[in-house]
Formats: C-alpha cells, sequence, structure tokens
C-alpha cells in the first residue's frame, strides 16, 4: 500500500466485480457490480522480463485473455535485448504447453534504444528509481497504451509493479494518466504484494530461466558494478 491506495486490492476487487458480472448471466447483477466500471477480458499485459511476467501471468491468465507486449528500449545492448526477449518466449511457450489454461500470445515492440537515450537526456547520474526511471516507465507504458488503443484491447497493464526496485504509486499513476488519453482501461496492480514476488523467484527457478541483477539500462548496470566495487 502506497500512499493510503492498496493497488493489489483494488486489482482484486476488479476480478472479482468481472467474474460476478459473468456467472450473473443475464440475471439482475448485485448493485456494486452493476455500477461499477469494469473492463473486458482481453488485456495487453506490457513486461519488462520472463522472470518478472511468471508470477503475473499464472495470476492474471485465469481472468484475462493476455497478450504480453515485449518493448523494453531501456536494455543495454542488442545481445541483451536478444537473450532476454528469447527468455521471455520460452516461458510463454512453457505455460501454453499447461492444459486448460488460456492461451497467451505475444507482441515483440521494436528496440529503439534511441528513445531510451532521449528521455533519459539530463538524467545520467539520477540514482535508480529516481526522475530518469519515471520518464522511463512512462515511455514504455505510453507505447503499451498506444498498441491498446490500436489493437482495441480492452485493458492494459505492466509486470513493473513486482520488482520491490520499482515505485508501484508512480507507474500506476502513469497508467492512470494514460487511460484518460487513450481511452482504454488500466488495471491497477502492485504485483509484489501476497508474496508475488517471492512466487516468481520460485518460477524462475522451476523453469531455469535467466535472471539479470539490473533493471535493463546501462546506468543501473553501471550502478550495481560500482556497488560491487566498493
Amino acid at each position: 500500500m502506497e500512499n493510503g491506495k492498496n493497488y493489489a486490492k483494488e486489482l482484486d476487487k476488479i476480478i472479482d466485480r468481472l467474474e460476478k458480472a459473468e456467472k450473473g448471466n443475464g440475471k439482475p447483477l448485485p448493485s456494486d457490480v452493476s455500477k461499477a466500471r469494469l473492463p473486458g477480458r482481453k488485456l495487453l499485459l506490457h513486461s519488462c522480463c520472463a522472470p518478472c511476467s511468471s508470477y503475473v501471468l499464472e495470476y492474471l491468465r485465469e481472468y484475462f485473455d493476455i497478450t504480453v507486449f515485449y518493448y523494453n528500449p531501456n536494455i543495454t545492448e542488442d545481445g541483451e535485448y536478444k537473450k532476454r526477449v528469447e527468455e521471455q518466449k520460452r516461458l510463454i511457450g512453457e505455460y501454453n504447453r499447461m492444459a486448460k489454461a488460456r492461451r497467451i500470445e505475444i507482441i515483440e515492440g521494436d528496440y529503439e534504444p534511441d528513445c531510451f537515450y532521449e528521455v533519459a537526456k539530463g538524467l545520467e547520474k539520477c540514482p535508480e528509481g529516481g526522475e530518469r526511471c519515471f520518464r522511463c516507465y512512462e515511455l514504455r507504458l505510453r507505447k503499451t497504451a498506444e498498441l491498446a488503443e490500436e489493437k482495441k484491447f480492452d485493458c492494459f497493464t505492466t509486470t513493473l509493479t513486482i520488482s520491490p526496485l520499482k515505485n508501484a504509486k508512480k507507474l500506476n499513476e502513469i497508467g492512470e494518466k494514460l487511460e484518460r488519453e487513450y481511452g482504454v482501461f488500466f488495471l491497477p496492480s502492485d504485483f509484489k504484494k501476497k508474496n508475488g514476488y517471492k512466487r516468481s523467484i520460485e518460477l524462475s527457478a522451476q523453469f531455469g530461466l535467466y535472471r539479470q541483477d539490473y533493471c535493463g539500462c546501462v546506468y543501473s548496470k553501471r550502478e550495481r558494478e560500482e556497488k560491487r566495487e566498493r
């Protein structure tokens, strides 16, 4: 919970209302459901990497038809980008082999590092978790919202809130702003809650996923290397 808002509970309430609405089958719905603003089931999920998406996919695929959007222009170099996106595809393949579960699709975005360096300009020495990161959040979420509008998804969200290093409040604020701009429902989240981050570590071990120790950008990588040398 950040600043009085529990984004994890907000998402749980939305899912509960969706389930009640679907079970209504044309019958009168409880007033709290019939008055609620609810999305459809077609979800565009921005993913930063396979490990972070592992729990999010396990959780949300029970309720939504998910297309993963892999768009991360912040990643340091082409080789690292390819390694991460292939792990994302491999994980989705593993989930799609499971019986009686909704199939997960994937859209691979363009690798556009120049877009990241443009938004990071002047903030190169900003500590991880500060304004540079906030601009990076918006860069990736904006591209997700644009695609969600273009492809007529019912809603969009991001796996980024699963990380203890990411600011869930800021991510949700950006998502809400983009919802107003693009007219596509933003699913609130704080996926690290309810042991979500712990579960992502367990799933990463289960599937043998490549886990990196920095967010992806050259600045976070440098910060990690400097800490190791101290």
